[in-house]
């Protein structure tokens, strides 16, 4: 593992943790800033645990989730709304999964099949303060693989966030860092091995990152990977309707296999938001963004100005969208090129209907190139549906397709383009009130070939199948006081 990736996790998870102790002690009620600020509340003693926090839920009745506030220039991604803060709690977990996949074809032995079996404690926590929350989701553990190639190993998984709010300022440290096996492209097939907590309700929802602000692997075949991307996030009300957004993040890919290329992306950007209504927001980022490759001479720095539009409708829909130019500056001239001109775009959907759920992702530009390219043009696409069959019964699909593409262009670099998809579907349902089950099955398919094929599974065709079964457990949580 790298050893900046631990110094640094370790940095913020301690700092974090002691910025929200410090707040415990506030006497105001939380009151989120939202892309147009509100009038501020007066001041009230907190309440003890079990009471609704009012700046949370104002006029909402119990168990009805409460409006999603992040602006829309910012880093992360937006929500149907976020669950209502009854009680400050903690809840751990156990976790088994069995991941029973295809041997890769091209592969000898390709039509064997073989388990990985894994054995995870989860944990998930939400403590709220009077102008602060602090969020966490976290499992680890380790797996036990029939496969001689692949050994045994161990498994990571964190997602943290702490807000800090004022009658003007919204404050957000976010920090995601994984260990996986494999690609995190598609992995855990639609069940809670792909996610940290312990899931269900009691996982505190924490809006992920960001397309732009995480390094992405996309590409199978190259092996386990520690990806860490931590952010510091401020937004500022103007007036009622508008705001500034100031945000950074700094992102690791490192990859246990040789022959991958590790990456450092640095970002930031600033926005600015303007609320048409209570629904729509319009805005205009810049962003800025540095790759480099340790061990490599090669370096970009990336310029993108978006427009954006947001539009959230709490429990039914959230969208964002963005487009427009990207100039990507090269530290090493390709060929006589030194600089490109481009376009940057993103998009992502959450919707809401009669019994489920619907989300599609998009995203295009310059990545860090998925630890096979010294930087990659991708294309990224993501879809999913979720729908109660029953009572008890959960039906979901999920979709993928990345499309990885050299900087230079194929035809430049003599690379070709890498591409790979996911198609998968499957089914859960709790047992009791402390047991879940889900089963899942998932195709994954990689097309790729060249010079640039590096890693463990790397052929022309790389298709492989998984049957993931996934049982979890947890206790009631315990309330803090």
């Amino acid at each position: 593992m790298n050893c900046r990736t631990v110094i640094f996790g370790a940095w913020l998870l301690a700092s974090t943790l002691s910025l929200g102790v410090s707040t415990s002690h506030a006497q105001e009620e939380p009151q989120p800033v939202p892309d147009a600020p509100q009038e501020p509340l007066p001041e009230a003693p907190p309440k003890p645990a079990g009471y609704s926090f009012p700046g949370l839920g104002i006029g909402q009745r119990e168990g009805e989730l409460q409006p999603d506030f992040s602006p829309l220039t910012g880093m992360q991604n937006a929500t149907l709304g976020l669950p209502e803060i009854r009680h400050s709690y903690w809840v751990p977990g156990l976790q088994f999964s069995s991941n029973v996949q295809s041997n890769p074809s091209g592969q000898p032995g390709g039509s064997n099949w073989y388990a990985n079996n894994y054995f995870i404690g989860n944990l998930s926590l939400l403590e709220a303060w009077s102008r602060a929350t602090l969020a966490v989701n976290y499992s680890g553990g380790g797996f036990v693989s029939a496969n001689s190639q692949r050994g045994n190993g161990f498994y990571q998984q964190l997602a943290l966030s702490q807000n800090f709010q004022t009658e003007r300022w919204l404050i957000q440290i976010v920090d995601q860092f994984s260990y996986t096996p494999q690609s995190s492209f598609g992995y855990g097939g639609g069940t809670n091995l792909g996610i940290p907590g312990v899931g269900g309700s009691l996982g505190t929802t924490i809006p992920g990152l960001g397309g732009n602000y995480i390094p992405n692997q996309s590409i199978y075949g190259v092996g386990a990977s520690y990806n860490n991307a931590a952010a510091l996030q401020a937004t500022y009300a103007l007036s009622r309707r508008t705001s500034v957004t100031l945000s950074g993040s700094y992102g690791i890919l490192s990859f246990v296999e040789a022959g991958n290329y590790d990456s450092y992306t640095a970002v930031g950007s600033i926005g600015y938001n303007y609320a048409l209504s209570g629904n729509d927001t319009v805005g205009l980022v810049y962003r800025f963004s540095s790759y480099q490759f340790p061990g490599n001479p090669q370096a970009y720095g990336s310029n993108v100005m978006n427009v954006a539009y947001g539009r959230k409708v709490t429990g039914h829909l959230a969208l964002r969208l963005f487009i427009g130019p990207e100039i990507t500056n090269y530290r090493i001239p390709l060929g006589t090129t030194s600089r490109t001109t481009g376009f940057s775009t993103s998009a992502n959907l959450n919707y809401g209907f009669h019994r489920g759920t619907f989300t599609l992702g998009y995203i295009h530009g310059l990545s860090a190139g998925s630890g096979v390219f010294i930087g990659s043009i991708l294309d990224q696409a993501t879809a999913g549906v979720s729908r109660n069959l029953t009572r008890v019964w959960t039906g979901s699909l999920n979709f993928g397709y990345a499309r990885n593409s050299p900087v230079g262009g194929t035809a430049t670099t003599g690379y070709p383009a890498y591409d790979n998809w996911f198609l998968g579907g499957g089914v859960s349902r709790p047992i009791g009130r402390n047991f879940n089950f889900a089963v899942a099955y998932t195709a994954t398919i990689g097309n790729y070939s060249g010079i640039g094929c590096t890693g463990t599974g790397c052929n022309p065709s790389n298709t492989y199948n998984t049957v993931t079964v996934n049982f979890q457990w947890h206790p009631r949580p315990f309330v803090l006081p």
